[in-house]
């Protein structure tokens, strides 16, 4: 029996041919099939060359196991989690490699509600099925049934029933589809605004959806990719910049002068902006840099709750403690309305709609608190013995710590700065993330420091 690399804590990745083909696509849905035995599964794709052939093995495989297909097209991940809770159907598959290399392509696994299914809930019960091969005759009587289906103008009301159209004041927003799956979305929308007579102009870049990503895989985490966006914001003297990447999960915002905000500095804004529309309100935060999403939480009077990274972990917890909102670093924001689900469309319409109800800049709205608690961002280290260098960091630093604390890696904190390293749980790294409290030269210091420690050969 051949062991599937494509298999992932979270999700179904794989270098296309050997590790993902639509062989293996069809054993997936069929064994999503035996495993959960649902009824009916939602499917969608995205723009890559074999996302559609791979989506239809998929459909084949949950057909011949009983279960019935519809199919909603070209989709981000998103409008797979929306279809699952809106149609209350029992499952969810979204053929998505999202920024990973061209020559990959993967899945994205829900059950009903659009929970997620990874490595602690389904998701290695399905490997092992898959791996075994092992499915019983087809039985023509009892396959599934496929239909086509559009959820597109359900989806788009529930994204505007976020914000409050009446608002906003005139803004010019570019956006970047980066020619992944998100330019339909930004078109219904843009046909609402009009609609209503919401003083919005759009200015798209690299709009059109294109498998072959002539601009380059968009990945906007990385800073290679940002180019594009921040130099249209300047071009067109836009008010903000949002660029996406391919599965438009995940949105990244840039300022009035192009320039890059990390989302950790997203977090606080979001999150402030729900407190106030429910105060008291629970917001659940990762523990890479968390002190400035506790610092806008507890002055908005809400309850900050910190969850281990990794959206599995953050629904999980947003369920038990019935957050409306849960943001981590890496641009990944989730929404209690929203099924406790990710969302790469909600942040930017709060974003947009704040904007104007502030009378701020973007750069005015983060410009204080990215002072206040300036970070390093995650910065990765490959490492022959990843847990030795980890031990070697720990012992150095927490003799001195104030605090430490385990919920995901090791953080330790002193009186005016703080530090988070963790392995990575879907590469082979070490990831660092440090803060401060408005000392830019002492998290630069400390920063240069651990990474030093952290190398040491």
């Amino acid at each position: 029996m051949k062991t599937l690399n494509c298999f992932k804590a979270y999700d179904i990745r794989g270098r296309l041919g050997d590790e993902l083909n639509e062989d293996i696509a069809y054993r997936i849905g069929r064994a999503y099939g035996e495993f959960s035995k649902p009824k009916t599964v939602v499917i969608g794709g995205d723009v890559r060359l074999t996302s559609e052939s791979l989506k239809l093995a998929v459909a084949n495989g949950l057909r011949d196991a009983g279960t019935n297909v519809l199919d909603i097209g070209l989709s981000g991940t998103e409008e797979i989690y929306f279809a699952t809770f809106h149609l209350g159907v029992d499952g969810g598959i979204e053929v998505t490699a999202s920024h990973n290399p061209m020559d990959y392509n993967g899945m994205k696994l829900v059950r009903e509600g659009a929970k997620p299914i990874s490595g602690d809930t389904g998701l290695r019960d399905i490997q092992r099925l898959v791996e075994e091969n092992n499915f019983a005759p087809v039985d023509a009587s009892l396959r599934g049934s496929y239909q086509q289906i559009s959820i597109i103008d359900t989806y788009v009301d529930h994204l505007m029933s976020y914000i409050n159209p009446a608002n906003f004041k005139p803004l010019k927003l570019v956006i970047n589809s980066g020619n992944g799956a998100a330019g339909h979305v930004i078109d219904e929308i843009e046909r609402r605004f009009k609609t209503l007579a919401v003083p919005v102009e759009f200015i798209k870049v690299h709009h059109e959806p294109d498998g072959a990503f002539p601009h380059g895989i968009p990945n906007p985490l990385l800073p290679e990719c940002r180019q594009d966006t921040a130099d249209a914001v300047k071009a067109h003297g836009a008010d903000m910049g949002i660029a996406f990447d391919g599965d438009f999960d995940r949105c990244f915002l840039f300022d009035e002068t192009g320039g890059f905000i990390e989302g950790y500095y997203i977090v606080g804004l979001l999150a402030e902006a729900f407190l106030q529309k429910q105060p008291g309100a629970k917001i659940i935060h990762d523990p890479r840099l968390s002190w400035n999403s506790i610092d806008v939480v507890s002055a908005a009077g809400g309850v900050p709750v910190m969850s281990k990274t990794g959206h599995a972990f953050i629904k999980e917890r947003m369920r038990a403690e019935d957050a409306i909102y849960g943001g981590e670093m890496s641009a990944h924001h989730y929404f209690r309305d929203f099924a406790y689900c990710d969302s790469g469309m909600i942040p930017w319409l709060l974003v947009a709609e704040l904007l104007c109800v502030k009378g701020k800049s973007l750069q005015q709205l983060v410009g204080d608190r990215m002072k206040a608690y300036p970070a390093s961002g995650e910065i990765n280290s490959k490492l022959a013995d990843p847990q030795t260098a980890i031990v070697r960091v720990l012992a150095a630093y927490q003799p001195e710590a104030l605090c430490f604390d385990e919920t995901d890696g090791i953080s330790l904190e002193f009186a005016d700065w703080r530090f988070n390293l963790r392995s990575s749980n879907t590469e082979p790294v070490v990831r660092l993330n440090v803060e401060s409290r408005a000392n830019t030269a002492l998290m630069v210091h400390k920063t240069a420091e651990i990474l030093a420690l952290l190398r040491q050969q």
